[in-house]
């Protein structure tokens, strides 16, 4: 596969971690990051898998078996060393595989396991960094990238997080693409560029002046400081998910949703 076919996510791969020995639709592999060796995951294109549904860059049932037993394998065989390498899921998926055949066997439980091995690194001490260069969309960013520590992302056209595409949403709320664009300029939560998702204090970081598609040493460079300064800080930090509520900008544009968790703790506790 040329560089020219290749996926964004493919593309930021071999930027960071170089050649991989791994076949689609799930690459993994080790690399120096910051003086450590790092563990690094991504979802790429696979235009023969068997499931028709499956064969771009989303998360379905290959895809999500294969990336729970990606970070699994770190997770074990660091259990054994006394290490903890970082995990870092590089983000290019359009979305979960929407399939009769997915449906039937269980694409669920593929996404659920990779939730919960990313969980389950992230609670044995793995710093989980999330790294978005492409979109980030419904199940499939559940599946790999939502449960890191840290999540960061290209400031460029293309990346994006949100449960449907946009032309679906706008289907959806019967409006146009470019009355959904207006509405996302008010009401945060429909926004589809990365900087209204900051707003929501889930963005750990937004790298500004980063070509997505070609990035040039200097802008790999750059984005390999902020992952290890995201690697530190998650070191440093607990291992919940805690402080994204944390942020200023969560605490004004989550506040509602700050209230209920309070008000629901406060009555679990009650019982």
């Amino acid at each position: 596969m040329s560089d020219a076919t290749l996926s964004r996510g493919a593309r930021w791969f071999h930027a960071l971690a170089g050649e991989t020995s791994g076949k689609a639709p799930v690459w993994s592999g080790d690399a120096s990051l910051g003086g450590e060796t790092a563990h690094f995951i991504a979802v790429v294109p696979d235009p023969d898998n068997r499931f028709p549904r499956a064969t771009d860059n989303v998360v379905g049932l290959e895809q999500g078996w294969l990336l729970a037993r990606a970070v699994r394998e770190v997770v074990a065989q660091d259990k054994v060393s006394g290490t903890r390498r970082p995990i870092v899921a590089i983000v290019d998926v359009k979305s979960q595989a929407y399939g009769y055949r997915e449906e039937m066997l269980g694409v669920h439980l593929a996404c659920a396991a990779a939730v919960d091995a990313y969980a389950s690194a992230r609670d044995a001490g793995h710093p989980v960094i999330a790294l978005i260069v492409g979109p980030a969309m419904s199940g499939a960013f559940l599946a790999h990238g939502y449960q890191a520590n840290r999540i960061v992302a290209l400031d460029a056209p293309g990346t994006m997080v949100h449960a449907m595409g946009k032309e679906a949403a706008a289907r959806v709320t019967r409006r146009t693409v470019e009355a959904l664009d207006a509405l996302g300029e008010t009401i945060v939560p429909m926004s589809y560029s990365m900087a209204s998702f900051a707003k929501l204090g889930l963005l750990d970081q937004l790298i500004e002046g980063i070509d997505a598609d070609a990035p040039d040493a200097a802008q790999i460079e750059r984005v390999r400081q902020v992952l290890t300064e995201q690697i530190r800080r998650a070191r440093a930090g607990g291992r919940d998910l805690s402080h994204r509520l944390e942020s200023a900008a969560a605490q004004r544009n989550r506040a509602a949703s700050i209230e209920v968790r309070r008000r629901l703790a406060e009555q679990w506790d009650a019982v």
